[in-house]
């Protein structure tokens, strides 16, 4: 007797076309998953967000539309398949996926098995924000995981390149075969060619044994060639051979190695100025630069501190992060702060104030002294957002709140209180739009 495989997860499908989604629950159960289609007039109780590997997402009318936002806001991280109508309701606050039609089996596939890898995904590894920036950088990424196409990721050091590549990568195809990180700037040139390709025993003084290169450990998976602008010239030549003919040769051997590897680079220096300049081949960045992803600095994504604060409490102080909380003061000086070393340098700055103070509200006066010393300056994205999010506490649901309450009232100002203007203006349906206008009690 066969034994039944177990589900591969849960999958609710939210489309006011009956017909459609009775289909696409057909579909589903042949692909092993556990298919639900909501009743049109369900309560958003009944389904437990967690434990869905994605919602499908189709004609959001008869209610499904308030559905459907109130799971997002029950777990924001909950992927959302989304056929071409859906993208007209759904807001850009979490992780929406394109479904084309017609629909075809091999993209549900591919689809699903990349929604189950981000829920698998640990929560202090993901990209945290809300801000524009941010949005398009994630919208980047969803749009090149599924392709081998190499990347060239730029922007200011500790602002986080290396998590967009490895979030390339676990969003991705490869992401059961290794990613491999190596720092082309902090090995040695003379070096650096035996770390990529490896060694023979004997190929050079002092290699008294074999050595097992990374190109070779990333076979399938992801190669991160992180500070690629500090590769020297000749390094640089023999780097682009590979990349134009997928083979290469450990340093001593005369044997050639076919490598399947997807390359993702990174640099914080202005590559089409070294291009300039003569130290950087023009021939080699083109290579590199197929789909580029520029990471801002956090001065330019100060809206996006309070959910950063969260994130690193939880980062270095475990999930029971007590209370520690900042004050409204103590906000506003790190939004006017700079940040040279930006999310590095937050997060240092969060592991010291869990150590000297563990709960309890961080003040202005528990700052070190270079962060009350710097003259606030008007940030670079000087918004009414970013207003909202210096003033409020790192709680970040009440952040969040804040920042809703702060909007509505922006939209109903410029729409004169009307609240079908008001709703367009917001992007959310009206009836949505009136229901938080009675919960914040901005009537």
């Amino acid at each position: 007797m066969a034994t039944q495989q177990a589900s591969l997860g849960k999958v609710l499908i939210l489309d006011a076309d009956t017909d459609r989604a009775s289909q696409l629950v057909e579909r589903l159960r042949f692909l092993n998953f556990e298919a639900v289609a909501a009743a049109a007039d369900a309560a958003a109780g009944q389904f437990d967000s967690n434990r869905n590997a994605a919602v499908i997402a189709g004609n959001l009318g008869n209610g499904f539309d308030d559905l459907s936002l109130a799971m997002r806001e029950r777990n924001p991280d909950l992927p959302f398949l989304c056929m071409p109508e859906a993208f007209e309701t759904l807001t850009d606050n979490g992780p929406n996926w394109p479904l084309e039609l017609p629909l075809r089996r091999a993209q549900l596939q591919r689809l699903l098995q990349r929604a189950i890898r981000f829920q698998g995904q640990d929560r202090r590894r993901r990209i945290t924000g809300t801000s524009r920036s941010i949005r398009d950088v994630r919208r980047l990424i969803e749009q090149v995981a599924d392709f081998d196409t190499n990347v060239l990721i730029t922007g200011e050091s500790g602002t986080g390149k290396e998590l967009v590549a490895r979030t390339i990568h676990e969003l991705s195809d490869r992401a059961d075969k290794p990613f491999v990180p190596i720092n082309c700037g902090a090995i040695p040139p003379e070096l650096l060619e035996s770390e990529l390709f490896g060694h023979e025993k004997g190929a050079f003084t002092g290699a008294i044994t074999s050595r097992t290169g990374r190109f070779e450990l990333a076979e399938g998976g992801t190669l991160f060639l992180d500070e690629i602008g500090d590769m020297s010239l000749d390094m640089q030549v023999k780097l682009l051979r590979v990349l134009q003919e997928r083979t290469f040769e450990r340093v001593g051997s005369g044997k050639l190695r076919d490598c399947d590897v997807r390359i993702v680079a990174a640099t914080h220096k202005d590559l089409p100025a070294a291009v300039e300049a003569g130290e950087f081949r023009e021939d080699l960045y083109y290579r590199l630069n197929v789909f580029p992803i520029v990471m801002p600095p956090l001065f330019k994504r100060v809206s996006d501190l309070p959910m950063l604060l969260s994130e690193l409490l939880v980062t270095h102080m475990g999930d029971e992060e007590g209370e520690l909380r900042v004050s409204k003061e103590a906000m506003r000086v790190l939004a006017g702060y700079r940040w040279p070393g930006n999310i590095r340098e937050l997060s240092n700055l969060v592991e010291r104030l869990a150590i000297i103070k563990p709960e309890g509200t961080i003040e202005i006066d528990d700052l070190p002294l270079k962060y009350r010393e710097a003259q606030p300056e008007e940030p670079a994205e000087s918004n009414n957002v970013a207003e909202a999010m210096r003033t409020t506490s790192a709680n970040l649901k009440e952040a969040l709140q804040n920042v809703e309450q702060e909007l509505i009232g922006q939209a109903m100002e410029a729409s004169d209180g009307v609240v079908a203007q008001a709703a367009r203006l917001l992007n959310m349906r009206r009836t949505t739009l009136v229901e938080k206008i009675g919960k914040y009690d901005l009537g």
